[in-house]
């Protein structure tokens, strides 16, 4: 006999079925003979158990330590259902406590004030141009060169007469070994001026003195590092001393490093 549920095969005197379990006739199988119709047995119910819910465990907070403020009126609350709007409720004002002549008040004022600053220095000295500059580099150049060929000039004569020969042309060999001596005389020329704190021959020569941003005669620590970053100007291909071109005040970098510029006398 076949299932009408699995349809798989079973014997002829099964009443249920050897898959599932389920009946095979709609009638249950009887042994006695009766007239009445059989009793048809139901089939069982399976009721699917209903979830417990988890009860919710009450925790119970730590009431809070301030009273809490009632405000000075409760907003009132609108309803489509017959509401009544709250009623306003005004909060008890608080009482200042009474502050006792005895007690003694804290004094903020600093024992001692701090005295007004010095005014500063404000420096309306022109600063020297372009072409007055040059006139002044021009002439310490001529005192460096001059330097220079004296030094060279006793070399060659000591060289000389002890049968020595001094070869002072300018070619590939000669020409990096002069160079250095210039921008060593130069060096030195500046640092003994800057040393001894007073101005060049050539700004003498064409009445230009050294200020600083205030005004006054800078030191030596100013003067040494106005030629250290004087040198960093011609290093950068002389675009530190271009710079005077377009600068507003007509400065350089070296003047703007070391706070300090020429001005005419």
């Amino acid at each position: 006999m076949e299932c009408r549920y699995c349809r798989a095969v079973n014997a002829e005197d099964d009443h249920r079925c050897q898959r599932c379990g389920r009946r095979l006739r709609m009638t249950p199988v009887y042994t006695g003979q009766s007239a009445a119709a059989p009793k048809l047995e139901p089939e069982p119910v399976i009721v699917a158990a209903e979830p417990v819910k988890p009860r919710l465990q009450v925790v119970a907070y730590q009431p809070t330590l301030f009273g809490s403020r009632d405000m000075p009126f409760e907003l009132p609350v609108k309803g489509d259902m017959g509401i009544p709007e709250a009623r306003l409720s005004h909060s008890r004002p608080r009482v200042r406590k009474p502050v006792s002549a005895s007690q003694q008040s804290l004094d903020f004022t600093p024992a001692n004030p701090p005295q007004s600053a010095e005014p500063v220095i404000y420096c309306d000295a022109p600063v020297a141009g372009t072409a007055h500059r040059l006139m002044a580099a021009a002439c310490d150049g001529a005192i460096v060169l001059a330097g220079m060929t004296l030094f060279l000039g006793t070399f060659y004569l000591c060289t000389s007469f002890y049968g020595g020969a001094l070869n002072l042309s300018l070619n590939k060999q000669t020409l990096p070994l002069l160079a250095g001596i210039a921008v060593l005389f130069g060096l030195l020329y500046n640092i003994l001026w800057a040393l001894g704190n007073v101005d060049t021959l050539g700004m003498v020569w064409t009445r230009l003195h050294l200020v600083n941003f205030d005004g006054k005669k800078p030191d030596r620590e100013q003067r040494l590092y106005r030629l250290a970053s004087g040198s960093l100007s011609l290093m950068a291909a002389g675009l530190g001393l271009l710079w005077a071109l377009v600068d507003e005040e007509s400065l350089t970098w070296h003047d703007h490093m070391s706070k300090t510029f020429p001005t005419p006398y």
